[in-house]
Parts: C-alpha cells; sequence; structure tokens
C-alpha cells in the first residue's frame, strides 16, 4: 500500500507562488498515473490536476491552465504542483492522489473514485 505526504503549503498574498510536493513511499510509484485535488472551505473535493505515469502528458482543469503546473520525479517517488499567479479563490486543502489503474489515465482522470491512495493535505491560503 502506497503512503502520500503532501507539503509546501502555507499563506501567500495574490498573484504569489507556491510549490506543492507530494512524496510517495510503499509501492512502485512510476507506475501510476498522479494526480492532485483540492477542497475550498464548505465545498466538496476538486480535481485540479492529473499526470501520467511518464510525466509526459499532464491535463489541467480549466481553472489551473495556464497557472499551475503539474510535473513528477519518478527516481525521487515524488509529484509536483507549482502554482503561479495564485487567487483567493485557490484556497484550499490540496491532495495528491494515486491513480488506481496502472500506467496511463483514461477518460475518468477527474473521478474521486479512479484514485485509491490519498495524502493527508496541505493547506494553501491566499490573501486578496
Amino acid at each position: 500500500e502506497v503512503q502520500l505526504v503532501e507539503s509546501g503549503g502555507g499563506s501567500v498574498q495574490a498573484g504569489g507562488s507556491l510549490r506543492l510536493s507530494c512524496s510517495a513511499s510503499g509501492s512502485i510509484f512510476s507506475i501510476n498515473a498522479m494526480g492532485w485535488f483540492r477542497q475550498a472551505p464548505g465545498k466538496g473535493l476538486e480535481w485540479v490536476s492529473v499526470i501520467n505515469s511518464g510525466g509526459s502528458t499532464p491535463i489541467y482543469a480549466d481553472f489551473a491552465k495556464g497557472r499551475f503546473t503539474i510535473s513528477r520525479h519518478n527516481a525521487k517517488n515524488t509529484v509536483y504542483l507549482q502554482m503561479n499567479n495564485l487567487k483567493p479563490e485557490d484556497t484550499a486543502v490540496y491532495y495528491c492522489a494515486k491513480y488506481a489503474k496502472v500506467r496511463d489515465y483514461s477518460s475518468d482522470y477527474a473521478s474521486l473514485s479512479t484514485y485509491d491512495s490519498w495524502g493527508q493535505g496541505t493547506q494553501v491560503t491566499v490573501s486578496a
């Protein structure tokens, strides 16, 4: 069973940047796609981005396009989320998750049920 630990959250002003990291242990990290989700106060989990096992094919939610960049370093068992030009509406707890299917994601990449391991989350707070 894989364990995921997020880090890198914090408080920034609007327009600032943060880089989230998610370290994995306990399984062969490089064989699964990895995703990021977020949960704003009082709202449900929202898909942010996914990256395939090889790190070559990222996909982003519309709100993340042009501002967020997902990447991974398989030798370090780590996936990253670089967030630039942050807005107050980006305030949320951010979670990384392991896609349950091996290798690349399919059309269900934004569905919570297709991820079988989750981290504990890291808080991101953006002030106006």
